[in-house]
Order: C-alpha cells, then sequence, then structure tokens
C-alpha cells in the first residue's frame, strides 16, 4: 500500500453504553482512545484494523480483527470498477463472519496512516444499515500507542458468526447515471475529493499512463487530505462546516463525493456527517466516469500541453 504522501497525490463523544447507537451525526461518530479503551471489553464490541498487515503484526488492539477494503468488496473484474460494494446479502454474509450482529458496537481503526482506506470500511457499515452502530478510532492505532494503550501480537479468537437482519441503506451509494440525472440540482453538492493537480491541473503521469486533469461539470474540489491535523484526527466540526461552505455546501444540504476509485471520497464524506450533512458515494467515481466519455470540465491551465510536467 502507497504511504499516506503517495495517496494524496493519486488517489460529544463520551463512550456509550452497552447497547446504545452512536447518532447517524455529528462528533458521536468518533471515539477517542481513553473512551475505547473503558469499553475494551464489552462483548458486544467488534474493532476492525483497516492498515498494513505488518504493523498490525506488530501491535494491535487486542480482539482487533484485521481487515481490508477488498474484504467488503466484489473481486476485482474486467468491466467492474475498482472497490464495488457487494449486493446486500453477500455483503451481510461477509460482516456476519467477521462477528457482527444487529447489537453490535463497531469501532474502526485506521493502522498506521490508512485514513481513507478505514473511512471506506465505515461507509460499507453505513451502507449495510449499522451507520448508527459505528465509529472511527480518532487519530488511529497512533493515537492508541501515544496514550500508552496496551497492545498485542496475539490473534484474535475466531469470531462466532453474526446474524444481521438490519435494513441496509443502500441510499448512500450511487451510480453515475443518478449523478448525472441530477448535476445543478438544488439540495445536491458533487464533491471531487481528489488531490487538485487531478481536479484542476495539471495532472500527472503515474505507473506508465497519463492522468489528465478534469473533474466532473459543476464539482467542487475539497482534498480528502485537507479533513485532518497531522496526527490524523479530524478537525473541528466548525472547521469542517466552514469547508464545505466554502464549497459551496448548504446547511441540509447532501454531499455527495467521489474520487478515483471510491477510496478517498468516504474520507471526506466521513467529514460531511461529521458537520452533519447527509451524504452519498459515487461508487464508481472519476475513473468509471472518465471510462464511459462523459462530459469532462477542465481549467485552461489542464488544457495546456505547456502546463504538464
Amino acid at each position: 500500500m502507497p504511504s499516506h504522501r503517495a495517496r494524496l497525490l493519486l488517489c460529544a463523544t463520551l463512550a456509550l453504553p452497552i447497547g446504545v447507537a452512536a447518532p447517524q451525526g455529528g462528533a458521536s461518530l468518533l471515539i477517542t482512545p481513553t473512551e475505547l479503551s473503558r469499553v475494551i471489553n464489552d462483548p458486544t464490541l467488534v474493532v476492525l484494523h483497516v492498515g498494513p498487515r505488518d504493523d498490525y503484526a506488530e501491535g494491535h488492539i487486542a480482539g482487533a480483527r484485521f481487515v481490508q477494503m477488498q474484504d467488503l468488496a466484489l473481486p476485482n473484474a474486467p468491466g467492474t470498477p475498482s472497490l464495488t460494494l457487494p449486493d446486500e446479502a453477500d455483503l451481510r454474509a461477509r460482516l456476519e463472519q467477521l462477528g457482527i450482529s444487529d447489537n453490535s458496537r463497531i469501532v474502526v481503526v485506521a493502522g498506521m496512516d490508512w485514513v481513507s482506506p478505514s473511512t471506506r470500511i465505515v461507509w460499507t457499515l453505513q451502507a449495510a444499515g449499522l451507520g448508527a452502530r459505528t465509529q472511527w478510532l480518532d487519530g488511529g492505532s497512533d493515537a492508541w500507542k501515544r496514550g500508552g494503550l496496551p497492545l498485542t501480537k496475539d490473534a484474535p479468537l475466531a469470531p462466532v458468526t453474526g446474524r444481521l437482519t438490519i435494513k441496509a441503506d443502500r441510499s448512500v451509494v450511487v451510480d453515475r447515471e443518478w449523478v448525472r440525472a441530477r448535476l445543478g440540482t438544488p439540495g445536491f453538492r458533487l464533491i471531487d475529493a481528489r488531490a487538485p493537480m487531478f481536479y484542476d491541473g495539471p495532472g500527472m503521469d503515474h505507473n506508465g499512463q497519463r492522468h489528465e486533469a478534469g473533474h466532473i461539470p459543476g464539482a467542487k474540489n475539497l482534498p480528502f487530505n485537507t479533513i485532518a491535523n497531522d496526527s490524523l484526527q479530524y478537525l473541528p466540526r466548525a472547521t469542517l462546516a466552514k469547508m464545505f461552505a466554502d464549497a459551496g455546501v448548504a446547511p441540509g444540504d447532501t454531499v455527495v463525493a467521489y474520487c478515483h476509485i471510491g477510496q478517498q471520497a468516504t474520507a471526506v464524506l466521513f467529514a460531511a456527517r461529521l458537520a452533519g450533512h447527509p451524504v452519498k458515494l459515487y461508487d464508481g467515481s472519476f475513473t468509471e466516469w472518465e471510462e464511459q466519455k462523459l462530459p469532462i470540465e477542465r481549467s485552461a491551465a489542464a488544457r495546456s500541453p505547456a502546463s504538464r510536467p
């Protein structure tokens, strides 16, 4: 997995009593290391660690289960965009294999600096109908370590297969036709979560391929690497609210985000939820939009060959 820096180019929080779910938006979507340590023995708690495997092996929160984005996505195949969300029954079965049930309380932990991979898992849980029962460890595993809290190298016990009957929330995922039909519609704001060099130019060469700059018409840029501090903690809610307002998001607007493949955008969507906005992910993202030869908006700098590196 590329470093955090490389991925920048490419691609009321008290712990709740057992059985009480966190609300869908606002600060309660976050949990601090101290708060998590107080409920670590909660039998309904499921901790999911999303990061490099070797980092997990060197030490993780006791009981945390190692999860990769691809574990909760369709297999890569020709004609299928990367990280495509499985259908409802398939996703439910995968989550149950992780020991997740209707009454589970889930905490997602970013290993090292894997913020957007971990928020992709958070968003997937939201799509499965578990958004109100899922929190993100603010600052990730590094914050846990900075707090001097215990780690283990022991593998967790095999989970007892869970039972999920909660209704999925597929309203949080949209396709290209949905996006095309609602471009410019009041109440929806389309956000491009990629780095500015992809949104506005000049683009770049990577792995022998040219990635031209450009974005879906009408989309505003709010880069995914701007919503957290250097300690990988999300910025204060008021700061996030202003960032979305500066991107043209009005109070009550639904934030519809995309990126390259539906990963980086989930970090921005999580920030939108913290700021109190409903969210939707265009899962196919710009890779699909470009492959389908749909309209692309480019700045003068992006159109100029002289601007290319």
